[in-house]
């Protein structure tokens, strides 16, 4: 059993470790190992800090999960929900989405994954998320799944 908590900047180095880990997965899906989370620098990790939430997943001293989000105009955007491979289905994702939404109350709620990610996209459908565009990365050849929730 772990504890989510808030994580600070100087939790960057460990969260960038572990997302190099966990978008592996997504990287083999695509047969692309040059995805942005692959990529990102540790200065670009540090710099979101400025303006996102993040929140950590901490088990055994090891953060194992992570999710960041920032509010704009009434939506939440989140962001590289990410849990240890070793860690993964249970429950740890569905925790810290739980987690980041009750920090952004009466808000809609939007995320995006690849579009060939079927387990993510049916993960975030049992969390009540709706598909509603499909769009290319301006960055990279994915074509993204857009999802957002409107809570009542």
């Amino acid at each position: 059993m772990g504890t989510i908590s808030r994580a600070d900047v100087t939790d960057a180095a460990e969260i960038l470790a572990l997302q190099k880990l966990a978008y592996v997965s997504e990287a083999e899906i695509y047969e692309n190992d040059d995805i942005q989370p692959l990529k990102e620098t540790l200065d670009e990790v540090e710099t979101a800090f400025k303006h996102h939430v993040f929140l950590k997943y901490v088990q055994n001293g090891k953060i194992v999960g992570s999710v960041k989000a920032i509010e704009k105009d009434g939506t939440c955007y989140i962001g590289k929900l990410m849990v240890h491979p070793d860690c993964q289905n249970k429950g740890i994702g569905k925790q810290l989405m739980n987690e980041i939404e009750q920090q952004f109350p009466n808000v809609r709620f939007e995320l995006f994954t690849g579009g060939k990610s079927t387990r993510n996209i049916s993960f975030y459908e049992k969390l009540g998320y709706k598909r509603y565009k499909h769009e290319k990365s301006p960055i990279e050849e994915t074509v993204f799944l857009y999802m957002e929730k409107i809570k009542k």
